[in-house]
């Protein structure tokens, strides 16, 4: 057990990570949010004047890398540097890749940002991910609990980030006529407040990191005589460890589709929301962006909810290929509203004035959520029981390949939802992850005998 464990509760270094965690996302989503709309405005308007296929390709591929990245952060920090100072490494990184997109506002200066945050990101994220399961002892039935509290820090982050953002790119920074109209917006001085999060995130880790996690992350899991680490990370890897590493691969590839449908959130469900959603609430537009925080501000009003349940009699029953594929089938389920909202407006009709109600998307972004519950933050917690100590972050960056792959996916659908229609898209992913949920459901027990006991 590790030197901070605690019997009752959580460790306070979980909290650390939380907002360490919560301040990146908030960096994350920030400029996340504002993205598509940035590629695709006339430069009048502040944008790239990018086609909107061309943008959502841009997109996938950027919103993908991000996510394989950590495939090679998570080895280099297992193998050589340690989980703590690829997190620094990354979170500076990352708040230059903003610094970037704010000051340079040219094509060149947006693939040299988004390289920066691709990097950057791949330093970040699976070794944060891999500290909080580390506080932990292998069989303490409080894991899952914590990685749903962890998750609630990454949503948090979320979802004040599209809000203060969208606030100040289509408010305090934005260009308007003298009837409101915003004639051009300030999406550069949103990548600007994004890279001051990741700035204050940063000094809250180095500060307090030492004080909390003693040395937890501070050096590869190499079993050099300088390491600190637990001494179950110098064992060898067995036929048991390397089945159970093997069960991560099986869940990365079906979580693969369920990132593909849920990541159509920054892409083609914000440009349909863009345009044919009725966004006017008691005479008040709502802007685009702040739709991102729907998703995360029902994940922190729910996480709490599932954190309690996780460690109740009826979750302590229900095994991880169940929960996961109850998430795909949700997700599925989520995307029956959005058709409703196309026939709603009598189909895939061009015509921007004819506007579908706001209750189609939110209650879309629902279902979406409490699949999500259902799936992220258990697939974070399974990943590291699984893994062997010695390969923790880089089976973590396995894990976050999923949305690598999906993120790609993802941008191709995206494109070519003008082309086949939203509603035809929408009835795809509906129905195939759907399928994918009830098959991984019916894998349950063959998976569990690979899991070796692991829930």
């Amino acid at each position: 057990m590790e030197q901070n464990q605690v019997q009752k509760g959580h460790p306070k270094a979980l909290y650390l990570l939380f907002f360490t965690e919560m301040w990146e996302r908030f960096s994350y989503y920030g400029m996340r949010g504002i993205l598509i709309l940035y590629l695709t405005k006339s430069w009048l308007e502040g944008g790239l004047a990018i086609d909107p296929q061309e943008a959502s390709l841009i997109y996938g591929f950027f919103t993908g890398f991000v996510y394989f990245t950590p495939l090679i952060g998570g080895w280099l920090a297992d193998k050589y540097i340690g989980q703590r100072k690829a997190i620094t490494i990354g979170g500076i990184t990352m708040m230059l890749g903003q610094f970037v997109l704010f000051g340079i506002n040219t094509h060149a200066g947006l693939y040299l940002g988004l390289f920066l945050l691709i990097i950057g990101n791949g330093f970040f994220k699976p070794n944060i991910s891999t500290l909080v399961g580390r506080l932990y002892d292998d069989k303490d039935p409080r894991r899952d609990s914590a990685f749903s509290i962890f998750y609630m820090g990454i949503n948090l982050g979320a979802f004040l980030a599209p809000l203060v953002i969208g606030y100040f790119s289509d408010g305090v920074f934005a260009v308007k006529d003298e009837t409101g109209k915003i004639i051009t917006y300030g999406y550069k001085y949103g990548f600007l407040i994004a890279g001051i999060g990741m700035l204050l995130g940063q000094v809250l880790f180095n500060m307090l990191a030492q004080k909390h996690l003693n040395d937890i992350g501070r050096y590869p899991a190499t079993g050099n005589k300088n390491s600190t680490e637990k001494q179950e990370d110098l064992l060898p890897v067995t036929k048991e460890d390397k089945q159970k590493m093997t069960v991560i691969f099986i869940l990365t590839a079906f979580v693969v589709f369920f990132w593909a449908g849920f990541e159509q959130a920054g892409s083609s469900l914000s440009l349909y929301t863009d345009k044919y959603i009725n966004r006017e609430v008691f005479g008040f537009l709502i802007p685009t962006s702040w739709f991102q925080s729907v998703n995360p501000l029902f994940i922190v009003a729910f996480a709490p909810l599932f954190a309690i349940f996780w460690t109740s009699s009826l979750g302590k029953r229900l095994s991880t290929p169940i929960k996961m594929g109850l998430g795909m089938v949700l997700l599925g389920v989520g995307f029956f509203f959005m058709i409703g909202a196309v026939a709603q407006r009598g189909g895939d009709v061009q015509d921007e004035n004819v506007k579908a109600s706001l209750m189609w998307l939110v209650l879309t972004y629902l279902l979406h959520t409490i699949g999500e519950l259902c799936l992220s933050p258990v697939g974070l917690s399974v990943v590291t029981k699984l893994s062997h100590p010695k390969f923790a972050s880089l089976m973590m960056g396995v894990w976050l390949l999923s949305s690598f792959l999906a993120n790609i996916i993802g941008g191709f659908v995206a494109s070519v939802v003008e082309s086949m229609g939203a509603g035809s898209i929408f009835t795809i992913i509906a129905a195939f992850v759907i399928v994918l949920g009830l098959v991984l459901i019916l894998l349950n027990k063959p998976i569990l005998k690979m899991m070796h006991g692991v829930r």
